[in-house]
């Protein structure tokens, strides 16, 4: 005959080792479920716009050097009016056009003093153009030869041109670059057999204005691009 005491042990046993599968099983199912919960995927999409600088500024610096400080300012003085009649030849308008301050280097002094050789007096004088006409400036920067064949000592930069508009830009951009973002996901979610959910996360990287062409640097170039990049974060279901 079965012991019932035995028995009854064994069938409490049997329930307690059924219970820890039941709660094992459970257990295990949560985990699964959490992770698919937690499933996201993280996307970067780009906006890119080509535009033209509406802004340039064009720098023109000449220098005179003679031991007669009288002399050399004189040179100055007839190397502004040749300037300043270029620059109206060429069509800018006197509010355009800014006279720098005159800068007066003399070699003699102690702090300068470099051998009874150098020519005594150096001056220099600039003279800045600032217009929203681009394509003149970019006219005027080929034309000035011009004032070295007057007899004009140029020191001569590059112009300088800006993209100002970019607040008119930037909201399609981010739409654009949003849109791109999402358009990843979902060919991501189709790939791994899932679907879309929300956005939990999305950030904006900065504006970035580049020269158009990788060969050019960007303040000097009057063609240029804007960038963008967002990075979003979607759950998957």
């Amino acid at each position: 005959m079965v012991d019932r005491r035995l028995l009854a042990s064994g069938v409490f046993g049997g329930l307690i080792a059924m219970g820890l599968v039941g709660a094992g099983a459970f257990i295990g199912s949560g985990i699964v479920n959490a992770q698919v919960g937690n499933r996201q995927v993280t996307v970067r999409g780009l906006a890119e716009r080509d535009v033209v600088a509406d802004l340039a500024v064009l720098n023109l610096s000449f220098r005179a050097a003679n031991d007669d400080l009288p002399t050399a300012q004189a040179k100055i003085d007839r190397d502004l009016a040749l300037v300043r009649t270029f620059l109206t030849r060429q069509g800018y308008p006197e509010e355009a056009v800014s006279i720098g301050r005159l800068q007066v280097l003399d070699t003699r002094a102690r702090e300068y003093s470099s051998g009874d050789n150098v020519v005594r007096f150096i001056l220099t004088q600039s003279v800045t153009v600032r217009t929203t006409d681009v394509q003149r400036v970019a006219q005027t920067e080929r034309a000035l030869n011009d004032l070295v064949r007057e007899g004009v000592q140029l020191d001569f930069s590059a112009p300088t041109y800006v993209f100002t508009r970019l607040n008119a830009v930037r909201p399609e951009m981010i739409a654009e670059a949003t849109a791109s973002a999402r358009s990843g996901a979902e060919q991501f979610a189709r790939d791994s057999g899932t679907t879309l959910g929300p956005i939990r996360q999305a950030t904006q990287g900065s504006f970035e204005i580049l020269a158009r062409e990788d060969l050019d640097s960007e303040p000097a170039a009057l063609n240029k691009r804007v960038r963008v990049v967002a990075t979003v974060s979607y759950q998957l279901r």
